[in-house]
């Protein structure tokens, strides 16, 4: 990720459930949820993949995208990431 632009993410952790957040280094951000530092969700339930990434502009945008997915149900959520338009 390049300096300046964020991401939403959502990942699928041991216990089958999904977590999603946003961050502006996402290789970073995985890696700390993976050494159990990251949030306290995450320590709990250890994510074992990345499901879907989605780019922003910046931290209000996609902040903003990260409540919309949270409201949703857990069958809409990846279709939440196909279904997003960049306009």
């Amino acid at each position: 990720m390049t300096q300046g632009v964020w991401c939403l993410y959502l990942l699928e952790c041991k216990n089958g459930a999904y977590y999603a957040g946003i961050t502006n280094d996402l290789a970073s951000r995985y890696s700390t949820h993976l050494a159990g530092k990251g949030a306290r969700y995450t320590r709990a339930n250890p994510p074992t993949k990345i499901l879907a990434s989605k780019p922003y502009p910046d931290r209000s945008t996609a902040s903003i995208a990260e409540a919309q997915l949270k409201r949703l149900p857990r069958h809409k959520k990846l279709n939440f990431f196909a279904g997003m338009s960049d306009g």
